[in-house]
């Protein structure tokens, strides 16, 4: 499947961080930015996240969801949150079902080995459910603060 601008996002069921099962359809009427990530407790992931949690209350006042998706389990994204005292929900996506149909599930170098693995990536989905931009190859540093100027500006 591909994203596409302007076109329904991808819905999905995925274990969530408080214990129950989230769906993208769970939130109608409200933006959601949804952000894919390598690894919890990895130093990009970790400032990545930080920076989303930071920025919270000012997604929140834009009527914006903020989801992480990894493919770590919720025992791991568990101790994530709590060491970090994130405020929004983490899901574990351990298949790797929707990085796929989200199109970010990719073959990966590091240190001269290949590996699949998610590539960093944001997707706006507006009140509608339509995807309103995607970031793709995401750079963390001013990552947030862009996804925040987008949504304040454009929804």
């Amino acid at each position: 499947m591909v994203v596409k601008l302007n076109e329904a996002a991808p819905d999905f069921e995925l274990e969530a961080s408080n214990g129950e099962r989230v769906k993208l359809s769970d939130f109608p009427g409200k933006n959601v930015v949804l952000y894919f990530y390598p690894k919890d407790m990895t130093p990009g992931c970790t400032t990545e996240a930080c920076d989303f949690r930071d920025h919270h209350q000012s997604f929140e006042d834009l009527n914006a969801v903020i989801l992480g998706v990894s493919p770590d389990p919720i025992t791991r994204h568990e101790k994530f949150i709590d060491k970090h005292g994130l405020p929004f929900l983490l899901l574990s996506d351990e298949d790797h079902k929707v990085a796929e149909a989200y199109d970010v599930w990719k073959l990966k170098k590091n240190f001269g080995k290949e590996y699949m693995g998610i590539e960093r990536s944001t997707f706006i989905i507006d009140k509608q459910g339509k995807v309103a931009k995607e970031y793709r190859k995401v750079k963390v540093k001013g990552h947030v603060e862009d996804a925040l100027n987008f949504i304040r500006e454009n929804m």
